[in-house]
C-alpha cells in the first residue's frame, strides 16, 4: 500500500500529468486524475501512480482530484466530489506491473493491445484485460490508423483470383474426361466433399459470424435475443421460395410447349425430343426426378430437365456470392499483426486462401453435373456461373483496399450490414447444403447415394464428413 506522504497544497496537478515522480506532496488528496483505458490513475503524496477503484464506468468528466485522503485500517481511502468514499490502491494491488505503467499510454494512442477480431471485424476495448470482460468495455470508435502493407494486399487479390478459378473450373474440366467409372468416383468424392463444406460454411462460419455481430456492444437497439436465428430463417424460406416459384413456372411453361406440340402435331416436336433424348445420355444419377412435385400426373417437365437441380445451383450460388463481398473486404481490412498474432493478416489470407479453394470445389462440382435443357443452359451458362464465383471475393478485396483507412469494424451500420448479409446466407446455404444437396443425393427417392453400393456409400459419407470436418476447422481462424 502506499503511503500518503507529506502536507503541502492539495491544488490539482494538471489531467495530462505522468507517472514520474513529482517534486510536490500531497497528504489530503491525490491529484491529476485521468484515464488509461477504463482504469482512473492519480498522482500521490510520492509523484507515483495510484488505482483509483471505482465501481462500473467512469463518469465523464473525470474529477481531476480526489480529496480527504485517510485509512480505514490497512486501506486507503479518498472522497470524490460528491462526498462518496473510493478505494484507492498502488499499481502492483490493481493489478498494474511497472512495464504496463510505463507503456500503457502509448498503447492506448496504438490501440494494438486493445483490440481483437471477431468474424474478421476488429473490435478495439480496455488494454489489459481478457476477452471475456473486454466487450463490456468495448469502444464504439474508429480502429486506430495503422501501417498496411498495401502492396501484399494487392498480391494477395491475385493470389484468390488464382485459387477460386482453379477450384471452380476443375470439376467443370474434369467432367469432360473420358474416365467412366474414375470420374464417376471422383466426382463423387468432390459432390460429397462440397456438401459438408457448404453445410458447415453455412452453421461454423456465416451462422457464427452473424451472431458475433448481433451481440456486439456497439450495436444497439436490438433487444431481441432470437434475432440472428430470425434472419437466418428468412434467409432459408427466401431460398425456399425461390426455388418452388421457379420450379412452378418452369412446369407451366413446359405445359404449355407440350399442349403446342400435340395440337399442332409438328414433326419438329419428334426431332426435339430425339435432341433431348441424346442429351439424356450424359445425366448423373442424381439428376433423375428427385422432388415430389415431379412424381405428381399432371407434371408434364421433360424428363432429362430437373429445374430443382438448376435452381438449387443458381441459389446456391447466390448465396456464396453474398457473403464472398464481405469475406474479400474483411480480410483485407485486418491488420498485418493483432495484439496476440505476428503475421496476423498473413495467417488469415492462407485460411481464405483453403477456405475458397474448398468452397469452389463445391459449386464447381453441382455446375459441372447441370445439363443442357429446354432453357439453353449450356457450356457458356457454365462458364458464366464459374466466372463470377471467380471475381467476387476479389471485387470484395479491392473494395477493402479502397476504404482502408475509412472502414470502422465497430460502426453500427457496418456491424448489422454484416450481420444481416452472413445471417441471410447462412439461412441460404443451409437451404441448400441439407436440403438440395443433402437430403436430395442421399434421402430422397432416386437420389444418387440411396440405392448406391457399399464402396461408393463409404466413400462418399467419408468425403461429406472431412468436408464438414475441415471446413469446421477453419472456422477457428476466419
Amino acid at each position: 500500500m502506499t503511503t500518503l506522504a507529506a502536507p503541502v497544497s492539495t491544488s490539482a496537478t494538471p489531467a495530462s500529468v505522468s507517472a514520474s515522480r513529482t517534486s510536490e506532496a500531497q497528504t489530503t488528496a491525490i491529484t491529476g486524475c485521468h484515464l488509461h483505458a477504463t482504469d482512473v490513475f492519480c498522482i500521490d503524496g510520492h509523484g507515483d501512480e495510484v488505482v483509483v477503484s471505482l465501481t462500473g464506468t467512469p463518469t465523464s468528466p473525470l474529477p481531476a482530484q480526489y480529496t480527504d485522503c485517510h485509512a480505514h485500517g490497512s486501506e486507503s481511502y479518498c472522497v470524490d466530489p460528491e462526498g462518496n468514499d473510493v478505494l484507492v490502491l498502488n499499481t502492483t494491488e490493481a493489478g498494474h506491473d511497472d512495464a504496463e505503467d510505463q507503456g500503457h499510454t502509448d498503447e492506448a494512442s496504438e490501440g494494438e493491445v486493445n483490440c481483437h477480431f471477431h468474424a474478421g471485424v476488429e473490435h478495439c476495448v480496455a488494454a489489459g484485460e481478457s476477452e471475456s470482460s473486454t466487450e463490456a468495455a468495448a469502444t464504439c470508435d474508429a480502429p486506430p490508423t495503422r501501417d498496411y502493407n498495401v502492396g501484399l494486399r494487392v498480391g494477395s487479390i491475385f493470389i484468390i483470383l488464382a485459387t477460386s478459378g482453379l477450384a471452380v473450373f476443375f470439376p467443370l474440366f474434369l467432367h469432360k474426361l473420358p474416365f467412366g467409372k474414375i470420374n464417376g468416383t471422383i466426382f463423387t468424392m468432390i459432390k460429397q466433399f462440397g456438401t459438408g463444406i457448404i453445410i458447415s460454411t453455412a452453421f461454423v462460419h456465416l451462422y457464427t459470424h452473424a451472431y458475433l455481430m448481433f451481440t456486439n456492444n456497439c450495436l444497439t437497439g436490438i433487444d431481441y435475443e432470437a434475432t440472428t436465428s430470425a434472419v437466418v430463417m428468412a434467409g432459408l424460406f427466401v431460398a425456399f421460395l425461390v426455388e418452388y416459384s421457379g420450379y412452378r413456372y418452369v412446369i407451366s411453361k413446359e405445359q404449355k410447349k407440350d399442349h403446342c406440340h400435340h395440337t399442332t402435331g409438328a414433326s419438329g416436336g419428334n426431332e426435339e425430343g430425339l435432341t433431348m433424348g441424346a442429351d439424356t445420355k450424359n445425366i448423373q444419377g442424381n439428376t433423375a426426378s428427385s422432388s415430389p412435385l415431379q412424381d405428381i400426373s399432371h407434371s408434364h417437365a421433360p424428363a432429362n430437365f430437373n429445374p430443382n437441380t438448376l435452381l438449387a445451383v443458381g441459389v446456391m450460388e447466390a448465396g456464396i456470392l453474398f457473403h464472398s463481398v464481405l469475406l474479400g473486404l474483411t480480410l483485407v481490412v485486418a491488420p498485418d499483426s493483432s495484439s496476440n498474432t505476428s503475421g496476423y493478416y498473413k495467417t488469415l489470407l492462407a485460411v481464405i486462401v483453403f477456405h475458397q479453394f474448398f468452397e469452389g470445389l463445391a459449386l464447381g462440382a453441382r455446375i459441372a453435373l447441370l445439363t443442357n435443357s429446354s432453357l439453353h443452359f449450356g457450356i457458356w451458362s457454365k462458364m458464366l456461373m464459374a466466372v463470377a464465383f471467380t471475381l467476387i471475393t476479389p471485387l470484395g478485396m479491392a473494395i477493402g483496399i479502397g476504404v482502408l483507412n475509412e472502414f470502422n469494424g465497430n460502426d453500427q451500420s457496418t456491424v448489422l450490414t454484416i450481420g444481416v448479409l452472413d445471417a441471410l446466407s447462412a439461412g441460404v446455404l443451409l437451404w441448400v447444403g441439407v436440403v438440395d444437396m443433402w437430403g436430395r443425393d442421399w434421402a430422397v427417392s432416386g437420389g444418387e447415394m440411396v440405392e448406391a453400393g457399399f464402396g461408393k456409400v463409404t466413400v462418399g459419407l467419408l468425403s461429406l464428413i472431412l468436408g464438414m470436418v475441415l471446413m469446421s476447422v477453419l472456422g477457428k481462424w476466419a
